[in-house]
């Protein structure tokens, strides 16, 4: 599809800025030109046109934590503890869910994502047979990196999963799904299987993988402050400093990690971080909610480590709003922290975009509305009430604007969303899918208690 986006406000992320009364050109699913509309509507005549004015442009927004297939749990457990949530309430009834309901579960947040503006995804779940994340994003059309979530308990399994995954996923979909290997958490994956899933990542990036579409490995990190005692009870290991020096210590920290959450740090694990490249999903909203504790985050950035956001899952959060995620970040860190200077709006929406991109070893196709980048773009209504008078573009993305704000979406130069109106997958359709679904799957647990 070749179209030119005019009349807007482009907030590219890159080194043109912000561009007012700006335009962009797409050509199938590159970005090729922008600049100021004037100039490129008398450079490029017979494209297909979206019209612009009044709005604002920004790349996709990036979520760089979610367990997608658990939107169908949205609301089954709150208000509890993490290990009561887990242990009691999420884990008895995944048992029961089958590749069919973790198809129907990630479709939902995959048309909730774009919906919300986001445009790439990074998924931690179960891929079985019968049904999968990765085969939902590929068919709404959305971005991802799609794991297989990986226990001691089940190790065998685990490897065929993953091998399967890489082999009928990774770079499918025009490539717009990625895979990586997804540890659980250090107290749920044994020193010497984490050090073999670390191995099986090289191994499927010498099959799959490339230097521009590599594998990488996604755990949960750090998430309580009690998390070195249940590595300890676990494994019989003897644990002195944090999780971080724990995870270092086996060798397996790198530059292709995301750990996500990282809220009980010390500051050796905060060096570790540093020096090993790892990167952090952030996610505010799920830590708050579960009562997790909050995250570093100021000084993991003046450390010089890349930070992203995410939302969790919906289960708990209980939504894929990275609008919200991006406020409660903003106004979370000022106020705990007493500073209204920390985590300005440019650098949190930073966090949401080309940091993002980072954090996924995506940021030289997406991220940023740059010339060659792939078109991951999102459009946002700013005529509304709540965001008038403008003065600052970015601190209304940040502060003021809302999901629902979200005009028109494109994924790779493809237009997923116009209008508010989804084009890839049936919207009523798949709500009618995800009730039956959760019905289906409260019947399977009642019959077996």
């Amino acid at each position: 599809m070749n179209l030119i986006i005019d009349g807007g406000t482009v907030v590219t992320m890159g080194s043109k800025g912000i561009i007012r009364d700006g335009a962009l050109v797409v050509e199938n699913s590159r970005i090729v030109d922008v600049g100021k509309s004037p100039d490129l509507r008398r450079k490029y005549s017979g494209y297909e046109k979206i019209n612009a004015k009044g709005k604002v442009i920004i790349p996709g927004l990036v979520n760089t934590h979610q367990h997608a297939a658990m939107s169908l749990l949205r609301g089954y457990a709150d208000d509890l503890p993490l290990k009561d949530w887990l242990e009691n309430w999420i884990w008895p009834l995944e048992k029961h869910m089958t590749g069919h309901d973790i198809y129907v579960g990630a479709l939902l947040t995959a048309i909730e994502s774009i919906m919300g503006g986001v445009t790439t995804v990074n998924t931690m779940y179960h891929y079985v047979k019968g049904g999968s994340e990765a085969e939902a994003f590929a068919e709404a059309g959305l971005r991802g990196v799609v794991g297989h979530v990986c226990f001691s308990w089940r190790k065998d399994e685990d490897r065929k999963a993953l091998r399967a995954l890489a082999k009928d996923w990774h770079g499918k979909a025009n490539g717009l799904i990625r895979v990586s290997v997804d540890p659980h958490a250090a107290y749920t994956v044994d020193p010497e299987y984490t050090k073999e899933l670390r191995d099986i990542t090289g191994e499927l990036n010498e099959k799959y993988g490339s230097l521009n579409s590599p594998i990488m490995w996604h755990m949960h990190v750090a998430e309580t402050e009690d998390e070195p005692q249940k590595i300890q009870q676990a494994f019989k290991v003897s644990i002195q400093g944090g999780v971080l020096e724990y995870l270092d210590s086996l060798g397996v920290l790198g530059s292709d990690v995301i750990a996500t959450h990282c809220v009980a740090l010390t500051q050796r694990d905060i060096k570790i971080l540093k020096d090993k490249e790892v990167k952090v999903s952030h996610n505010p909203i799920s830590n708050l909610k579960l009562a997790s504790g909050i995250s570093p985050v100021p000084s993991l950035i003046k450390a010089g480590i890349t930070v992203a956001l995410g939302t969790d899952s919906s289960c708990s959060n209980n939504n894929s709003d990275m609008f919200g995620v991006m406020k409660t970040a903003a106004l979370l860190h000022k106020g705990f922290n007493k500073n209204p200077t920390l985590l300005p709006a440019e650098q949190v929406l930073r966090m949401t975009t080309i940091e993002g991109a980072k954090a996924l070893l995506w940021d030289g196709q997406i991220g940023s509305i740059e010339v060659g980048k792939r078109a991951d773009l999102t459009i946002v209504d700013f005529k509304k009430p709540h965001l008038r008078p403008l003065f600052n573009e970015i601190s209304h993305l940040v502060y003021s604007a809302i999901a629902s704000d979200v005009d028109t979406v494109l994924i790779n130069g493809k237009i997923v969303m116009e209008n508010r109106k989804v084009t890839t997958v049936d919207v009523h359709r798949v709500l009618e899918m995800a009730e039956k679904t959760k019905e289906s799957l409260l019947a399977r647990l009642g019959e077996r208690e």
